[in-house]
């Protein structure tokens, strides 16, 4: 992995789950996306809070396998300071999983590092929420 100024666009990402176990598939999803060098991740953390409202908190370096997530690795990198823990702890709900990720869009490292070479910036990035694309796809 680069210097900071050599990685992509880094995104911080979390997803809950009801229960305590994520299903496999998740867990195959992430890794295919990595090995495929579309993403780097650079931190994963996994909150899981019990009926009686505990939370369990592991590291990427930890055994993420007891919630189903396998075969993950992590850049040495850690981003999620606990504040940022700390606010989705107090959104999670008893009997939840939470899994917060921060990755680099390495896909899109070549164009970061032009877009910089020229002097340019990003003027605006937003994501769509799934609802509006699925709103307009009804539409068309």
């Amino acid at each position: 992995m680069g210097s900071p100024a050599t990685l992509g666009p880094v995104e911080f990402l979390v997803l809950t789950f009801p229960g305590t176990e994520i299903d496999e598939s998740v867990s195959a999803a992430l890794a295919e996306v990595v090995a495929k060098g579309t993403v780097t991740l650079l931190d994963l953390i996994v909150l899981s809070m019990d009926d009686a409202g505990a939370i369990t908190e592991r590291e990427i370096d930890d055994d993420i396998s007891a919630v189903g997530l396998t075969g993950l690795t992590a850049a040495d990198i850690d981003l999620v300071s606990d504040d940022d823990l700390d606010v989705v702890r107090a959104s999670m709900e008893p009997g939840t999983t939470a899994v917060v990720i921060v990755f680099e869009e390495t896909w899109a490292l070549r164009l970061a590092g032009a877009v910089r070479a020229a002097d340019g910036e990003v003027a605006l990035h937003v994501q769509v929420p799934r609802d509006a694309v699925d709103a307009a796809l009804a539409l068309a």
